[in-house]
């Protein structure tokens, strides 16, 4: 039986997986903290993140396990909510590679999650796999202590793969629904300086990454999953004003953002920072993006 393993599979990215691959496994296994069910090839499959349990069994003979378990970041930066984003990724990845260890037929694959804010905030450095500068700060540091958790288990028989994902552009959810309500209320002019780069992803390209990597025996490490050319954010949102026949937007200084970011309980990070990330990886090693360029991505999704 050919099984695929999704830890955290009912958010954005999961939804998008379980459906890109519905076609391509046996049976797709959703580990999530509701209760267990059955629709279709799909099985809803209760864990608690933290600890083996009955779960830990369907990771038998899988062909990948996805890690995509964390709280989702867009929260205020409390102490709370810091701690709960770091232990829950922390606490998923340690016991997933627990349930691997003690399999008697381990999967033959485990990618897990990462970001793109991993890397220093650089507007015209490009950050690559074998050149780019981690960073510092609050999501750098849970990035790398999340990559740790992955690496540091001794599993011969399961290829490991990291994904330091930049922004995911589809139309389910992730940050461009986001961006065209801003761009509809008025306020789609540049944020910040608007010289800040902006790192993307189609949806489709990113599960077309990862049934690349299921299907490329020789592909380990890590892996930028980012398009070939970033975008500004000031021609990010001159775009989306031009697709949405809006003919003005209101630029929004870091100051006022940092007020709205206040009452709207986020962060401004995913905003503000610079974010040039380069796929140096895959394209070296023969990917084809389908979506290089924001025009040809958001021509797709809007």
């Amino acid at each position: 039986m050919k099984k695929l393993i999704v830890a955290g599979g009912t958010g954005f990215l999961g939804q998008a997986i379980t459906e890109y691959f519905i076609n391509d496994f046996d049976k797709i296994v959703i580990l999530s903290r509701s209760g267990n069910k059955k629709i279709g090839k799909i099985h809803y499959v209760h864990w608690d993140a933290k600890t083996l349990g009955k779960w830990s069994t369907e990771l038998e003979g899988a062909i990948a396990v996805i890690n995509l378990s964390g709280k989702n970041v867009n929260t205020r930066y409390t102490k709370r909510n810091k701690d709960l984003i770091l232990s829950s990724r922390i606490e998923a990845t340690k016991v997933i590679g627990e349930a691997i260890s003690k399999c008697n037929t381990p999967p033959l694959l485990w990618i897990n999650g990462s970001a793109a804010h991993i890397y220093k905030d650089s507007e015209n450095v490009p950050m690559t796999e074998s050149a780019g500068r981690l960073g510092s700060g609050f999501w750098a540091e849970v990035c790398q202590a999340w990559e740790k958790a992955c690496t540091d288990f001794d599993l011969p028989e399961t290829r490991r793969i990291i994904l330091r994902t930049s922004l995911v552009f589809g139309r389910q959810g992730g940050v461009l629904p986001m961006l065209i309500g801003i761009v509809k209320k008025g306020l789609g002019g540049k944020m910040g300086t608007g010289r800040q780069q902006v790192s993307w992803i189609h949806t489709t390209d990113y599960c077309r990454i990862i049934k690349w990597i299921i299907g490329n025996s020789d592909a380990s490490g890590v892996y930028n999953l980012a398009a070939p050319q970033p975008v500004t954010n000031k021609n990010l949102m001159k775009l989306l004003r031009k697709k949405l026949r809006i003919p003005f937007g209101l630029s929004s200084p870091a100051w006022l953002i940092e007020i709205g970011a206040f009452f709207m309980r986020t962060e401004t990070e995913l905003i503000l920072k610079s974010s040039y990330v380069i796929p140096e990886k895959l394209l070296k090693e023969g990917f084809k993006f389908k979506y290089n360029t924001i025009e040809e991505c958001l021509e797709d999704l809007i």
